[in-house]
């Protein structure tokens, strides 16, 4: 191969890195990207009141001993599946990102059951009442702000109940359903 075969070969492929640096530089004149303002994906949250507490779980559209009436224990342990990615139900179960849920109803929140709480769960102190659980269950961050539970919570009333329903049969001595005040 003598040198003019070897400059034709160069030549075609410098002209050949040429043509695409131009169609580059004229595409992007073309068709350039709009920047966003602000760098990232908007990730939709429930919007939290003034105190700290979540719309959703400040104004129950009803009172939890109505929906208890009518709540299924079945349909909860089902609606349950979903927690136990974190939980475990059985007596003695060992405890995972989140603590064994036996016996939960009417038991102090934040305490015990060889879990390490996180420091707001602790700091809100008192314990599980059928009240507390659906405001928790509606929305844990919004009802305990800093509390470690990732979930982001169960928006629907009736389902919140069947959780709760059947949370309340995992005990040695189920804790009774409250009448509803009339």
């Amino acid at each position: 191969m003598d040198s003019f075969e070897l400059n034709k070969i160069l030549g075609a492929l410098l002209g050949t890195c040429i043509l695409v640096l131009v169609t580059s530089f004229a595409a992007h004149a073309i068709f350039a990207p709009a920047n966003p303002e602000k760098p990232g994906f908007e990730i939709a949250v429930k919007e939290v009141a003034h105190g700290g507490e979540a719309k959703e779980a400040a104004a129950p559209s009803e009172p939890i001993e109505k929906l208890l009436q009518t709540a299924s224990v079945e349909k909860g342990a089902g609606a349950a599946k979903k927690c136990a990615a974190c939980h475990t139900f059985e007596k003695g179960g060992p405890n995972r990102v989140g603590p064994n849920l036996y016996g939960i109803v009417n038991e102090h929140r934040g305490e015990g059951r060889g879990f390490n709480f996180s420091a707001a769960m602790k700091a809100k102190g008192g314990t599980w009442t059928f009240d507390e659980l659906n405001k928790f269950l509606a929305n844990p961050k919004g009802y305990i702000p800093g509390t470690a539970m990732g979930f982001a919570g169960v928006p629907k009333d009736s389902e919140r109940a069947d959780i709760i329903t059947y949370l309340r049969t995992l005990a040695d001595s189920p804790v009774p359903i409250p009448t509803a005040a009339k």
